[in-house]
């Protein structure tokens, strides 16, 4: 006598086979399968993401890593070739319909494959479980001209907090001490976001340099931009690509920069990872990107969030 499977159950079998998928996807593409522990010895940085800390011994302290990126460079670095990360990743405080503090992630690097070809890639890999879309790329500049009606490059704060009350932001109180790039990413999240990907895979990519996280920088029009991507449906950001920077004095820059934000906000800063850094001489240029697996399985399934489609969420 068979037992009906239950909603839960029918659901991670299905997360089961997707899982399968994605990892023919890039068996198919000669790409190996990296296997990097969750427990690292230096915090990646970023202003945005916290990272939680464990304690290794009486005298040491270890974190759970938030993207396996440091490790899968020094293998790079190493010669490796071709790899990709399917696992669960950390990250403190993300907790939501769209959010677990323990979360999957599929993250890997191709080397001489050009930016657009990466792109491509994304979309391919995204359309296994999200199905065969139309593909808009849609630069920075023009996202903000057409969703929020400014150019980022020129308008004055004065112009982008008036844009942000025409479209009906509830800005608080101390707004008129806020950077400029802060009220650009108010308008980014509030106006933008939920507006790509409608009907549509959307490519976001050529940000402004100071969202270059990790990417290289280049000049396109006559405008510096960065050689960063993110893909978007029904307005839900699934993957965040790059043309990986080499150059170890400018991360070490870009990371100073992170940590004194996180200062400013009150945060932790966290000990540069000097073992990646110096494992950068011997980098291949090369692209790189992450997706959310969770993201992109829930949408799949058409779940209200992304806890339906995972074994135990930690709001469960």
């Amino acid at each position: 006598m068979s037992l009906a499977l239950t909603p839960k159950i029918d659901t991670l079998r299905s997360r089961a086979q997707c899982l399968a998928a994605a990892r023919t996807f890039f068996a198919d593409r000669g790409v190996l399968e990296v296997d990097c522990g969750a427990l690292v010895r230096a915090a990646p940085i970023d202003s945005n993401i916290d990272v939680m800390s464990v304690a290794v011994s009486a005298h040491e302290t270890g974190y759970l890593h938030t993207s396996p990126e440091y490790a899968m460079k020094q293998l790079l670095s190493e010669g490796i070739g071709d790899i990709f990360f399917l696992g669960h990743v950390y990250r403190k405080g993300e907790i939501g319909r769209k959010h677990n503090p323990e979360f999957t992630m599929a993250e890997w690097y191709r080397i001489g494959l050009p930016f657009s070809g990466m792109m491509e890639e994304t979309c391919d890999f995204i359309a296994l479980f999200a199905g065969s879309l139309p593909r808009r790329v849609l630069s920075y500049r023009d996202a903000f001209r057409i969703y929020a009606g400014v150019d980022y490059t020129r308008d004055s704060v004065s112009q982008l907090l008036t844009a942000a009350a025409r479209h009906s932001i509830d800005l608080p109180s101390n707004v008129s001490l806020w950077k400029r790039d802060s009220i650009l990413h108010l308008l980014l999240t509030h106006v933008i976001e939920p507006k790509l990907g409608q009907n549509e895979m959307t490519i976001l990519s050529d940000y402004p340099p100071y969202e270059a996280a990790l990417a290289c920088v280049v000049e396109r029009n006559g405008e510096p931009v960065a050689e960063r991507f993110e893909v978007y449906i029904d307005g839900v950001e699934l993957a965040n690509g790059y043309h990986e920077l080499a150059d170890a004095v400018e991360l070490r820059r870009r990371f100073c920069k992170e940590n004194e934000e996180r200062k400013k906000e009150g945060k932790e800063p966290y000990a540069l990872d000097e073992q990646f850094l110096s494992s950068l001489g011997t980098f291949p240029d090369c692209c790189g990107v992450s997706v959310g697996f969770d993201r992109v399985f829930m949408l799949r399934q058409k779940l209200n969030s992304l806890s339906e489609g995972i074994s135990y969420a930690w709001s469960y």
